[in-house]
């Protein structure tokens, strides 16, 4: 027996066309995946890292434990030591997802009677931890600094000097591609004595000097409480990590409970985490590598928007995402599975996901995407909207 008020869910999202259903590995054109850099399928990483495993004697398939108990093997210190170099951080923590990294953080930082001020449009695994934290949240308009600063004056006039604020945002916005003035917020933080807490998932191996991210790239590392790193988007591999202080450090190991009650992750993805890095960095030395090719392409695609007239449907955006809105469930489905049928796999995202009205096609740009195929699907999108 299946409960009837579960059933009916299902049957909601069937009638609104917003059903999710899991799909198949697929030789389409990608246009889909978060693979930005094509890391998830570099030869050299995948060597090196058996390379690297095998030089050093390491010959297990999984952790064993929590780190707390018998998982932290010494790789987790040799990674975690890279990753504080390359992002200019005093420590870094790994978690086993993006995900369980912002559950784990939100959950447990904020205390009672702390505020929690968040872009509306934040990525649902930091609101899911802040439905879990003590704290009392309230969105602020997306990327309104205006709304932002209100809201910043209105809590500290009638909260008490013990009464800490958070502000959360993203640097890249997964579901627009697009960015806040992260300069201007954190001046906003200073002013109203606010911690800066900034999602970095879609901005590492994309922006900065040597894909550091768009807060190094700023120079705002000393001005950000905490920042969340994953590693399954251009790092084309799995995992994140949270940077901070030690002293973060030392209170997310003792009070986060997606850190502390999971098995810590196989050191054979640690050691993929490492080479992932080392390939990063090589690939920022060199000309005409993956980093540089999806520059270029990034660049040309807003160059074909406007050869083909969409930009009016299309959100502003200088990163990998770019996101053309295509309003109602059916039809973005529609759109996208007519582009399914010449090979292109562009995604349609749906509300629930996004507003409603705001349903959208999710176009992710990767270094291995071919020119002719960037010009020829927004050439059939453009002929496809004119219908």
């Amino acid at each position: 027996m299946f409960p009837e008020k579960l059933k009916k869910k299902i049957d909601d999202r069937i009638t609104t066309n917003a059903l999710r259903q899991l799909g198949d590995q697929n030789d389409l054109i990608d246009f889909s995946s978060n693979d930005y850099l094509g890391f998830s399928s570099s030869k050299i990483i995948f060597n090196n890292t058996h390379a690297y495993l095998k030089a050093n004697n390491i010959f297990k398939n999984g952790a064993t434990g929590s780190r707390l108990l018998s998982g932290n093997h010494n790789l987790y210190h040799v990674v975690e030591n890279k990753i504080c170099k390359f992002h200019n951080s005093d420590a870094s923590l790994i978690f086993n997802s993006g995900y369980d990294a912002n559950i784990g953080f939100f959950s447990s930082v904020p205390q009672r009677g702390d505020i929690i001020l968040y872009d509306e449009y934040i990525h649902a695994s930091i609101r899911d931890g802040i439905a879990m934290s003590n704290a009392k949240a309230y969105k602020f308009k997306h990327n309104d600094l205006i709304d932002l600063e209100k809201k910043c004056e209105a809590e500290r006039s009638k909260n008490s000097e013990d009464t800490t604020i958070y502000i959360v945002t993203e640097s890249v916005f997964s579901m627009d591609g697009d960015s806040p003035d992260l300069t201007t917020m954190s001046q906003i933080c200073k002013k109203h004595e606010a911690l800066f807490i900034v999602d970095e998932a879609h901005a590492v191996g994309v922006f900065g000097k040597q894909g550091n991210g768009l807060i190094q790239h700023l120079k705002l590392e000393q001005s950000v409480f905490a920042r969340i790193i994953t590693f399954g988007k251009a790092m084309g591999c799995h995992g994140a990590a949270i940077l901070g202080s030690n002293i973060l450090k030392q209170y997310l190991v003792n009070f986060s409970r997606s850190f502390i009650y999971t098995t810590a992750l196989s050191p054979h993805s640690l050691a993929t985490i490492k080479w992932a890095y080392k390939q990063l960095k090589t690939s920022n030395l060199k000309a005409d590598t993956a980093t540089q090719k999806l520059k270029k392409n990034i660049n040309f695609f807003k160059e074909e928007i406007k050869k083909n007239h969409l930009e009016h449907i299309f959100i502003e955006s200088n990163s990998s995402i770019h996101c053309c809105i295509i309003s109602g469930n059916k039809k973005v489905k529609l759109i996208a599975e007519k582009l399914k049928n010449h090979q292109f796999n562009v995604k349609p995202i749906l509300s629930p996901t996004v507003p409603k009205n705001q349903e959208r096609l999710r176009f992710c740009l990767h270094s291995y995407n071919l020119k002719e195929d960037i010009s020829n699907v927004l050439k059939l999108l453009a002929k496809l909207l004119s219908k």
